[in-house]
């Protein structure tokens, strides 16, 4: 087996993270993997002999960044087996014949989650390197949402998701703890990758922490400024708002509303995209000073709703009822700003825990409404199917938790089947190509260009030479063979033999074919009309204005008809050859012709004389009537 250099993502000691509901996510994707005793102390100990003295792109000691990464997953709530796997996943550059291995010792499924984990690894290095050698295409936003759905494309299974968003929090810590400026690419895939997607599953420790590690690295000079501007009250601020907190808590139980009051924490990444989305300066971000009042039901929701308003001074605009009127995601809460005595302005959203459960967790999750933009913050917008697909797999892990036995497992089955109509293929470029599911070579050479298309005569997967009609396999590297001129062949357009599998590759084949038919009837045509011509002594004649003269547009519209048989020569002969006028009638003519047919008429009975030859007789035939004269 051919092994790879892998560049894992890297970090110093993590941070401690509290656990939350995300942990019955991760819990939900460890499921496939066998309980072993002391796995995980087995793993690093299989691991450290060769992880001890290595080290990773970003400098960090990889046996180091492999504990890091298993403690941010313990934090999360990821099991001893998946902790155990990071291990794995750092020993497969340097075991020869890694999945072999790695299956002995820990069981074939420890070894395909540390196989399918290091492809996608050298995946996301190839497709950082194509995207700062092109600037991220002419559109960095396709491509960030091809490497997002390549991502859940290829790892179908979560864990290794998970395992490489810990890997890339850590690197990210790690050059934070070291001041280490991060590689450019790597922060671009951070922000714009790996951080929505943590948001999407609902891992919100990974997702803000990554975001603002990212956007450090990213914007250095931007996120400064802002960190300044925050840390010039944030003392006072704190303590303002945790007065506030047990106050508002306080009064609403006092008066008979049952209510939890929770501090709601702004982040600096957060803060600038609002202020950018929205045209904002930092002081009118009002939700930088932030709270949320848990209510038990609809009633206590409008019933807090009414005391804060009372206590406090609304802002007239700034008032949004999404329990009476949901968002299209089904996402429900009050929001509301409003002013304390001192006109500081503080945002407060008020929902049930329920509703809160929904946000947080549910269909109707914060990317539904930040990510596609729908109020005005810029960021990537999914396609509608793509954000279906979420949608369903959300679900899924949600009814993972609640089920077991065999309804788990039909659940776990029916992920599986999410995204197998569609696979992500690199170019040698590492450019991110989707296909539909069994597409080949040929498909793949016509989706990058048609010419490309039309000259291939081979491909590579990964180097090696395949048949034409091998089916591609999300992930690969395909390379296309091609002569200087050529066009495709008519076996590609014969389902059997399994060469094409798109629409629009099939589409431009017989495209192709169709334009050659052409050129040959235009051809014959062009050659029958030359003739004719020739014929008839008119070479001289300009070709577009016979066409033109017949009623076509260009000559070749002309060839075409003729080429089909659908334009008599004869048509154009006539055309060529305009009848003569008559000539003009001699007075003495019929003197002359009556004198003639009396010669004839004394020449003998049913003779007649041959006009314009002196005295020449003929005898008809027996079947011949002529009428006189």
């Amino acid at each position: 087996m051919k092994t790879h250099a892998v560049t894992l993502d890297t970090a110093g000691a993590p941070a401690a993270v509290p656990a939350s509901e995300s942990a019955s996510i991760v819990k939900a994707t460890a499921a496939a993997l066998p309980d072993q005793p002391d796995a995980l102390a087995r793993a690093r100990a299989f691991a450290e002999p060769l992880l001890a003295f290595e080290t990773l792109e970003s400098g960090e000691n990889t046996l180091a960044h492999a504990d890091a990464v298993a403690a941010i997953l313990k934090s999360i709530g990821g099991s001893e087996a998946m902790q155990a796997a990071t291990y794995l996943v750092y020993c497969c550059q340097h075991l020869a014949r890694p999945q072999e291995v790695i299956a002995k010792a820990f069981g074939a499924s420890y070894a395909a989650l540390a196989m399918e984990t290091t492809k996608l690894v050298n995946l996301q290095r190839q497709a950082r390197g194509a995207d700062a050698r092109t600037a991220l295409h002419d559109d960095p936003d396709a491509q960030t949402e091809n490497v997002r759905k390549m991502l859940l494309a290829f790892s179908r299974d979560l864990r290794v998701v998970m395992l490489r968003m810990a890997s890339r929090l850590q690197t990210l810590r790690h050059c934070a703890a070291t001041k280490t400026p991060a590689d450019p690419g790597l922060a671009h895939e951070s922000l714009h990758v790996f951080a929505p997607l943590a948001n999407r599953l609902g891992i919100w420790q990974i997702k803000w922490e990554m975001e603002d590690l990212a956007f450090r690295f990213l914007e250095p000079l931007t996120y400064q400024q802002t960190a300044r501007l925050l840390d010039e009250k944030r003392a006072e601020r704190e303590a303002f708002m945790e007065a506030l907190r047990l106050q508002l808590e306080r009064e609403l139980n006092r008066n008979g509303i049952a209510a939890l009051v929770q501090g709601r924490p702004k982040h600096i990444y957060s803060i600038v995209k609002k202020m950018r989305g929205k045209s904002l300066d930092f002081e009118q971000v009002f939700d930088v000073r932030a709270l949320r009042v848990i209510a038990a039901d609809v009633n206590g929701c409008y019933a807090a709703l009414g005391f804060v308003h009372s206590r406090f001074s609304p802002i007239i605009g700034e008032f949004d009822d999404y329990i009476a009127k949901p968002k299209v995601n089904g996402y429900q809460s009050l929001h509301t700003v409003v002013r304390d005595d001192a006109g500081r302005a503080v945002e407060i959203q008020i929902r049930t825990q329920a509703m809160h459960d929904h946000a947080e967790h549910g269909v109707a999750a914060h990317w539904a409404y930040k990510e596609a933009g729908t109020k005005g913050y810029v960021g990537v917008s999914a396609s509608s199917e793509y954000d279906a697909k979420i949608a369903v797999l959300r679900q899924l892990l949600a009814w993972e938790r609640d089920l077991s036995g065999p309804a788990s497992q039909r659940a776990r089955e029916s992920k599986q089947g999410l995204f197998e109509d569609r696979i992500y293929v690199l170019t040698p470029d590492a450019a991110i190509v989707e296909l539909p599911q069994g597409a080949t070579a040929v498909d793949f050479a016509y989706s990058v260009h048609t010419s490309l298309g039309h000259r291939c005569r081979g491909a590579r997967l990964d180097g090696a030479m395949v048949p034409l009609n091998t089916p591609l396999q999300n992930g690969q590297t395909v390379e296309v063979i091609t002569v200087k001129e050529g066009g495709p062949s008519r076996d590609w357009l014969n389902p059997e033999l399994g060469f094409l599998a798109s629409h629009r590759a099939r589409s431009k084949v017989r495209a192709w074919f169709n334009a050659l038919e052409m050129a040959q009837t235009v051809a014959k045509g062009r050659e029958a009309v030359e003739k004719l011509l020739q014929r008839e002594g008119k070479t001289a004649m300009k070709l577009d204005d016979l066409a033109a003269q017949l009623g076509f547009k260009a000559a070749d519209d002309l060839f075409e008809v003729v080429g089909k048989d659908e334009l008599s020569l004869r048509t154009i002969e006539n055309m060529l050859r305009p009848p003569e006028p008559a000539p003009a009638q001699d007075p003495d003519a019929f003197t002359k012709k009556a004198r003639q047919s009396e010669r004839a008429g004394q020449a003998g009975k049913g003779s007649v004389l041959v006009v314009g030859i002196d005295s020449l007789l003929t005898q008809l035939a027996k079947c011949c009537k002529p009428a006189p004269p």
